[in-house]
């Protein structure tokens, strides 16, 4: 695996982590009473406010001049993203953040079809690469559903540490909060694919975040005034909303965007949304770990199927930039070989 792929892949684990810990400590917050408009508002307003000083400092010389099309593609980035965030953070409230990540398996195959749609994504069924990212799609989308619907025997039963344990993982309205979810789903792939986008003619991650966190706050903040009539509601006691607006604001909104903005340029959109059902192995990890759920043969078995998904997603895309590579070391090669010729030619007239 080239470094190209590796960072990326760090990174993307790192983003995947911090989004299940969201995604937990939110349906906490939010079990206290805490509003879900309000709850993204304060978190993007935090992480406005920390990239505003890094957005500032970027080099202009790698800063592309702020046209109004950039900001209509900054401010439909923020809309899709706000409405991302507003049906996310309600579907896990109604159900659970189990069935949240296990939802997000639907990211990769949707979020493919519209790579490929806007010409992002090759898909020629005769090169082994194309078949590898196509196959490894689906691949890792089966087992994220094998994980999440199939049990098995028993294999591994821990103590149950943490008394909140059913405040996490009892539902109170599974199908609206799952029919919530799959909009997310579908706001976050059409999400990944702006994003993509705009990178390709403003190439500038921490711009591009601040942006995006800002338009959020704005627009969250919008609603919140006409849904939240209540002042109290904008308080942050008990401290366990706190917590999950200053967790949310640098470890949600401002870390688990800027490093998938940064991969999304190195990689592109499929590579991105390929690891949204790692969250599940994730969140299956933490529960066993830390909340004393059982383990299943099914988590195992999904746990390996989504393995055997990335990696045949990550060779396709290691040999596409291993052929971009030989293709420009051979143009590369063919044109030093023609500047001799030319000029022997010229020395002899």
């Amino acid at each position: 695996m080239g470094m190209k792929v590796a960072l990326p892949f760090v990174g993307m684990v790192i983003a995947e982590c911090a989004q299940v810990g969201l995604m937990i400590i939110s349906k906490v917050a939010m079990s206290k009473g805490m509003s879900s408009f309000i709850f993204v508002c304060y978190s993007n307003a935090l992480a406005s406010l920390i990239l505003l000083p890094s957005s500032l400092l970027h080099r202009r010389t790698e800063r592309p001049p702020l046209t109004f099309s950039i900001v209509c593609g900054f401010f439909l980035l923020g809309l899709f993203g706000c409405l991302a965030q507003f049906f996310g953070y309600a579907g896990v409230n109604l159900s659970s953040p189990t069935l949240g990540t296990a939802m997000l398996n639907l990211v990769p195959g949707l979020t493919f079809i519209l790579a490929v749609a806007f010409r992002m994504e090759k898909l020629d069924g005769r090169t082994s690469s194309s078949l590898a990212k196509s196959m490894g799609t689906i691949i890792s989308v089966g087992g994220a559903f094998i994980l999440t619907y199939y049990k098995g025997p028993l294999v591994l039963l821990t103590p149950s540490l943490n008394s909140s344990h059913q405040l996490l993982t009892q539902p109170s309205n599974w199908i609206i909060g799952g029919l919530l979810l799959a909009a997310d789903c579908v706001m976050t792939s059409a999400w990944i694919i702006i994003q993509a986008l705009i990178l390709k003619i403003y190439p500038a991650e921490l711009i591009i975040v601040f942006f995006y966190c800002f338009f959020v706050t704005i627009l969250s903040a919008i609603v919140c005034l006409v849904v939240e009539r209540d002042p109290s509601a904008w308080s942050l006691i008990p401290n366990i909303r706190l917590v999950s607006v200053l967790y949310s604001g640098v470890f949600g909104s401002a870390l688990q965007v800027g490093i998938s903005t940064w991969c999304l340029r190195q990689t592109g959109p499929v590579f991105v949304s390929m690891f949204k059902p790692l969250g599940i192995i994730i969140a299956a990890a933490v529960g066993v770990i830390c909340l004393g759920d059982t383990l299943y043969l099914g988590s195992l078995i999904g746990a390996a199927v989504i393995v055997i998904g990335f990696y045949a997603v990550m060779w396709g895309k290691y040999e596409e930039q291993k052929m971009v590579v030989d293709d420009g070391a051979r143009s590369t090669l063919s044109s030093s070989q023609k500047v001799p010729l030319l000029q022997s030619h010229v020395d002899e007239i």
